[in-house]
């Protein structure tokens, strides 16, 4: 039973938004009230039909009043379809207030006078135009007050025709008295509905409005937080370079009267090359942690110059080589386009190479460990291809989709075996985004791992001439 009675109601739904055209622009409560329109002049006419039935049964003849009568009703079938044709619940509704008006009155006059049962849907139809059209309130009153004082006027000119006694049209009371009950109960029904609807909207106004208000609480907090760590940065920026420069300058210089002595102890050069190195990583973790504040500030540039994609392939060499050999690994470089210019930012390509390099050569032992530069040449844009690949440890599939993300590493334990902070990788993908490029990366446990920087060119072909060759990949470097 229940299931049959599931099955009407989505038919009647179906039945009810048929007459909704799509194209109508209707806001959440002209939608309901569109529903309730077309659903009461569906059904309430039926409510309606068995008036004119006893009308004619108490005269069975055939007037132009009953044709009239029959029509009247039957006509509020057709309001939906006026409605799906124009998309307009004010019109439809507009039509519906001035039918139902004028056939009141029209009844009223014939059958029975101010006795008459068609008297009560002269107050439903005032009812009926003040709930659709309650914005237009006095268009509403003014047409009620022209029908019924045009009534009136008739009234007083010839008076009522008493056609049918009024003791007859008891029955047909009832049955209007009944009507306008059934007919009004499912506007209250439909108009608590919307009530309901509006109650909720206003409670979601409500709560969207404290919602903004904490949003703003917060992005003030927020702002008041990024501008604190702005400062901060500014001052670790002077706090920590200046000392860390110190250290670095005067340990190249002890180690540069270490080199002109060389009675000095090993062990003795050996500290100071520590003490150099230690400050100069020091110093490169404190510079990738302020280039990232600044590329989320929006404050750092882009110093395009143009140079030979040799040459820079040579600048990072020079410097990678260290790193990447320390393990016991082959350094080759594969560089076939060296006399192509580039028109970039050298520096933060650079940067972004021996970032990957210096990965590269840390999870890599007794292994191989390459760097390949070329040009992708395309119609519209050419590519410069940097791609970094060793024999290391790896990195895990799942682990991948955060290797980017500041301050991660691929596993907790890589910190207590290798150091670092999970800044190298983040920095050298918001490096190559700011270069208008990016970064893959493609990795298999115990197999090694590939990054693959691409970035625009922008190339002078015209001015250049192919010419295939190899960077000198250092002492120990094999170069392919």
């Amino acid at each position: 039973m229940r299931g049959r009675m599931l099955g009407r109601s989505k038919i009647v739904e179906r039945i009810v938004s048929w007459f909704i055209p799509d194209t109508a622009i209707l806001g959440r409560t002209e939608w309901e009230l569109a529903r309730i329109f077309v659903f009461t002049h569906i059904f309430g006419p039926l409510i309606a039909q068995p008036m004119w039935i006893y009308l004619y049964l108490a005269t069975p003849r055939v007037s132009y009043r009953l044709v009239v009568m029959a029509c009247a009703i039957c006509g509020f079938w057709l309001l939906p379809f006026v409605l799906r044709r124009t998309g307009s619940i004010r019109l439809s509704a507009a039509c519906s207030f001035q039918l139902l008006t004028a056939a009141s009155l029209f009844g009223t006059y014939h059958y029975g006078g101010f006795s008459s049962p068609f008297l009560p849907w002269l107050v439903v139809s005032l009812m009926l135009g003040l709930f659709y059209l309650s914005k237009q309130a006095g268009f509403v009153l003014a047409v009620f007050a022209a029908n019924v004082a045009i009534f009136l006027a008739v009234v007083i000119q010839t008076g009522f025709p008493h056609r049918i006694p009024v003791a007859e049209l008891r029955v047909s009371g009832w049955l209007s008295l009944a009507a306008s009950m059934v007919y009004m109960t499912w506007m209250a029904l439909y108009y608590a509905r919307i009530i309901g609807l509006r109650t909720e909207l206003e409670l979601e106004i409500e709560r969207q409005r404290a919602t903004a208000i904490e949003l703003e609480k917060a992005r003030s907090v927020a702002e008041d937080a990024s501008e604190a760590r702005t400062s901060f940065f500014s001052k670790m920026s002077h706090e920590l370079r200046t000392p860390l420069n110190a250290i670095i300058g005067y340990s190249d210089i002890l180690l540069e009267d270490c080199q002109a002595e060389p009675d000095v102890a090993t062990q003795r050069v050996s500290d100071i090359t520590r003490i150099n190195a230690a400050g100069r990583h020091l110093l490169s973790l404190v510079s990738d942690v302020l280039d990232i504040n600044r590329i989320e500030k929006d404050v750092i540039d882009v110093e395009v110059t143009e140079f030979t994609l040799g040459s820079l392939a040579d600048d990072v060499v020079a410097t990678a080589t260290a790193m990447v050999e320390k393990n016991g690994n082959t350094f080759l470089v594969h560089c076939p386009h060296r006399g192509y210019r580039l028109r970039t930012d050298a520096k933060k390509l650079r940067q972004i190479l021996l970032n990957l390099l210096g990965n590269a050569g840390k999870f890599t032992e007794n292994g191989v460990v390459r760097l390949e530069l070329r040009i992708d040449f395309h119609s519209h844009d050419d590519q410069l291809v940097a791609i970094v690949s060793d024999t290391g440890i790896g990195i895990a599939p799942e682990a991948l989709p955060r290797l980017f993300t500041d301050y991660e590493q691929a596993d907790p334990s890589i910190f207590n075996r290798f150091g670092g902070t999970g800044l190298g990788l983040a920095l050298s993908r918001k490096l190559s985004i700011l270069l208008g490029g990016d970064i893959a990366v493609t990795s298999q446990l115990r197999q090694g791992t590939r990054f693959t920087v691409t970035v625009p060119a922008h190339l002078q072909s015209e001015s250049l001439t192919p010419a295939p060759g190899f960077s000198p990949a250092g002492e120990g470097a094999v170069a392919t």
